[in-house]
């Protein structure tokens, strides 16, 4: 298992000071939802545990589940491959999506056939 400072140093931050972040839902593998985190946001969120992450439109931070109570517990943080994505392993409280669904990852599926 790798330390905090080893993640840090593994995440590759976009021109923008960003990386897309993937929370997942721990024990069922259930994808829940993507959004950005900048460095204060990652390091927010391996401090508290909670999800921490930045909104480009505000251009600023904000908690999953601060103000919906729809609150995600982070269990695990991993970097791909490259740095350039995280995976967060968590326990979800209430609805991921703002919509008010469960997931993300729902509104629009199709199956394709190989």
């Amino acid at each position: 298992m790798s330390s905090r400072e080893e993640l840090l140093a593994a995440v590759h931050f976009n021109a923008d000071g960003l990386v897309p972040a993937i929370a997942q839902q721990v024990g069922s593998g259930e994808v829940l939802m993507m959004a950005w985190m900048n460095r204060e946001a990652l390091e927010l969120t391996l401090q508290t545990g909670d999800a921490t992450y930045y909104s480009r439109s505000r251009a600023e931070l904000w908690v999953k589940g601060a103000t919906s109570g729809n609150r995600q517990r982070v269990l695990g943080v991993a970097a791909d491959c490259d740095g350039d994505t995280l995976l967060l392993q968590v326990e979800q409280t209430g609805a991921a999506c703002h919509t008010g669904t469960r997931t993300c990852f729902d509104a629009v599926s199709v199956e394709v056939a190989s």
